[in-house]
């Protein structure tokens, strides 16, 4: 069920003029992450998820990975987490730059995103140390101060409780080490803002819905649950809320996504 931000009054002022019923409803309610509706929603576009993440932007989230293991990368022979991480591609990236050395943990609570993991595990002997594990986020089975580094990529965004997420992601960190985020984020300057946001809400979803059809509107969800969570020093203000020092945001692609890397105390 959607949570009511705001009471069924419309807000002060009353509703803009120009702005449609719908555009009030959007105003009024949160966008349902619960975990219940975010498993039924990837479970359902598990088979697609990789094709139409190239698909839809146009490769570049490749890169965005390239960056995050090279701005965030590993040294020694601790192990890395990745959590959210759907079928492993960071995890696989990690991997990769680890040169198959570094015990890599990829974490996720929809099944049907790690069977397909663990099938592109298969193809490259270097991923023999990727370790794909049924978690929920907010509730981690490992324990303290375990990892050098835990990463998530477009993920955290998903967890119903952002905060809780975050404190698990630092708890499970090792004094010293990196937590990083990669996230989408709101594109500020014009005229890039004005296309963004005309493909983000009128383009992706009707290609998403069109190539991987599902009845939860994964791709409806995407530019909604982007427009609500909180980007820039907004989102490093709450990762040192929950125990993490240090935090840095870099934008990327003019803002589509950013790199977020914070440390734990040592």
């Amino acid at each position: 069920m959607l949570e009511l931000l705001y009471s069924i009054s419309p807000p002060a002022g009353g509703l803009a003029v120009g702005r449609s019923s719908k555009d009030f409803f959007n105003f009024m309610v949160k966008v349902d992450k619960s975990n219940q509706r975010v498993q039924r929603m990837f479970g359902q576009i598990a088979s697609n998820y990789d094709r139409m993440n190239h698909l839809l932007s146009m490769n570049v989230d490749r890169y965005w990975r390239w960056r995050t293991v090279r701005k965030v990368s590993p040294s020694g022979d601790a192990p890395i987490l990745d959590i959210c991480t759907g079928t492993g591609d960071l995890a696989f990236a990690y991997c990769r730059k680890a040169g198959g050395r570094v015990p890599v943990f990829s974490a996720d609570f929809t099944r049907e995103m790690l069977q397909i993991g663990e099938k592109k595990k298969r193809r490259k002997s270097i991923y023999q140390n990727v370790r794909f594990i049924e978690a929920d986020a907010q509730q981690l089975p490992f324990d303290d101060d375990t990892f050098q580094i835990v990463s998530v990529s477009f993920g955290l965004r998903n967890i119903s409780d952002t905060d809780r997420g975050l404190r698990e992601m630092a708890r499970v960190c090792q004094p010293g080490g990196k937590v990083a985020v990669l996230e989408f984020s709101k594109p500020g300057w014009q005229p890039f803002k004005a296309f963004y946001d005309f493909y983000m809400n009128r383009i992706l979803p009707k290609i998403g819905q069109f190539f991987a059809k599902n009845e939860e509107e994964a791709y409806s969800y995407l530019p909604e649950s982007v427009s609500e969570f909180p980007d820039g020093q907004r989102l490093v203000d709450r990762m040192h809320g929950n125990g993490l020092i240090n935090g840095r945001y870099y934008p990327l692609t003019g803002g589509i996504a950013t790199l977020y890397v914070a440390e734990k105390p040592a």
